[in-house]
């Protein structure tokens, strides 16, 4: 099921961060988490990395995890966004941002959701170095399919 917003949850293209920041009239505060391809990993240098997922399962446990952050902080609203395909160093690869009435219930719900996709998600990296390239282990320790 989707997130009930103009936002998708699985992109090919670049994610526009500025979508993720409207707040409802009765929230005090927003919180945005973005993840950004960096250039280096276990003492590699990285060229760039692929993400691949299995698209309709994503978009389910985001809206799982979305609707848990909201009964579990009491926040008024969770999106959570992930790229797919090609991404170069410096390029947004996830976001997630979460609306509450107060500032503590969305730092929490915000590291909550962001923590649960990386266990949950099946989205899987591919990182490219000068001599090669190598999977990183998706969900729960799973190696890409």
């Amino acid at each position: 099921m989707p997130v009930k917003d103009t936002v998708k949850n699985v992109v090919r293209e670049a994610i526009d961060v500025s979508l993720l920041s409207r707040a409802e009239p009765e929230d005090g505060a927003r919180c945005v988490f973005t993840g950004v391809v960096r250039n280096h990993n276990d003492g590699k240098a990285v060229l760039y990395l692929e993400y691949e997922g299995y698209e309709e399962m994503v978009t389910a446990v985001f809206e799982e995890i979305a609707e848990e952050a909201k009964r579990r902080f009491g926040v008024t609203r969770v999106l959570i966004v992930h790229r797919l395909g090609r991404m170069e160093i410096g390029e947004t690869s996830v976001a997630v941002a979460v609306s509450s009435p107060h500032r503590q219930e969305a730092f929490e719900a915000c590291r909550f959701a962001i923590d649960s996709l990386k266990r949950q998600a099946p989205i899987w990296k591919k990182e490219f170095y000068e001599d090669g390239s190598s999977w990183l282990e998706g969900p729960g320790g799973c190696a890409h399919p």
